[in-house]
């Protein structure tokens, strides 16, 4: 998640200096072709491009509203895992009484799931965004795309590390080895039965959690709406120059401006500006599809379960606790 107020624009041309750079090379070829070569045939009417680009603006906007609400769909839920992690660490203090170990192994083992959950979140899938060289090497540099287990050992005991190396979903059996470990304090005498349906009602609420994260990393967004969003964005932007050339020419014999370098100028420039503005608008609603990649406008998970760590082990009334995980580039994972 960006947290700076106005973006970069050394972000902002990581994005953007290919797409720049294409359609700044596309107009003036566009251009020597009219202006040097004389084939006058290729210009065409600025109105039907114009309904174009219209239409085209009006998919991308609700491309980029669906978009967003599957951002802050995910937010809301990080933002439930945060309030339940607190809600689940405050009744293990107070229901599982004289067994300090049991406390602290209960809560050390939901840390251990908030990051294997944020961990499988951010693996790619085959319908992942996939940006340029530059772009993908920040993403490299900041990212996380480690095995599922990695880091394990921080929060549980080794011969439980090693027992989650062969298991599909590492963040399902985590909260099932936590019920059992409940089961097993009830047993014990250490949990009344009412206890335990209090902290299976916790459980339940972290695999409804779990499953709503599940839900929207695994469902793309529709691909009718993604993909033709793109494809008209391009039809419109490649059939642009074309319909800049009548104008700027008509425009500029009525003004009586003789100088073909004004014109040369004009032409390429609203044409580069155009076309960028509309290939942003289109790129902000493509980057917002899957809010768990570890991109620069998706949900911050790391810092999250950094927080939910602190909170917890603070809790636990230890010392030496964790700093806050800090932004890199301005970009808070």
């Amino acid at each position: 998640m960006y947290i700076k107020r106005n973006l970069s624009w050394a972000i902002i041309m990581r994005f953007a200096w290919k797409n720049l750079l294409f359609f700044a090379i596309y107009a003036a070829v566009v251009f020597f072709l009219y202006h040097q070569w004389e084939w006058t045939h290729i210009d065409i009417p600025f109105e039907p491009i114009s309904v174009i680009g219209i239409a085209v603006a009006f998919y991308i906007g609700f491309k980029n509203s669906q978009s967003y609400d599957r951002f802050w769909e995910a937010r809301k839920i990080w933002g439930g895992i945060v309030n339940y992690s607190r809600t689940w660490a405050n009744n293990v203090l107070n229901l599982v009484k004289n067994d300090r170990n049991a406390q602290v192994t209960l809560i050390y083992r939901h840390i251990a799931w908030i990051n294997a959950l944020r961990i499988q979140l951010r693996q790619p899938t085959s319908f992942s965004i996939r940006e340029n060289r530059a772009v993908e090497r920040l993403f490299d540099r900041h990212g996380e795309r480690n095995p599922v287990c990695s880091g394990m050992d921080l929060f549980l005991d080794p011969k439980e590390v090693d027992a989650l190396e062969n298991r599909k979903n590492v963040a399902t059996h985590l909260v099932k080895k936590q019920a059992q470990h409940i089961k097993q304090l009830l047993d014990e005498g250490k949990l009344t039965e009412f206890d335990k349906q209090i902290f299976h009602s916790n459980l339940e609420e972290f695999y409804n959690l779990q499953g709503k994260c599940e839900r929207i990393k695994n469902t793309p967004f529709p691909r009718q709406y993604a993909y033709f969003s793109t494809v008209f964005t391009w039809v419109f932007l490649l059939l642009l120059p074309f319909g800049l050339l009548n104008v700027f020419e008509t425009q500029l014999q009525e003004l009586e401006v003789g100088h073909n370098w004004w014109y040369i100028v004009l032409m390429i420039f609203f044409s580069i500006l155009i076309s960028w503005i509309f290939v942003t608008m289109e790129k902000v609603g493509s980057n917002s599809e899957d809010p768990f990649e570890g991109r620069i406008n998706d949900v911050p998970m790391t810092a999250l379960c950094r927080t939910i760590e602190i909170d917890l082990r603070d809790m636990l009334d230890e010392e030496n606790l964790p700093e806050k995980i800090k932004p890199q580039h301005n970009i808070l994972y």
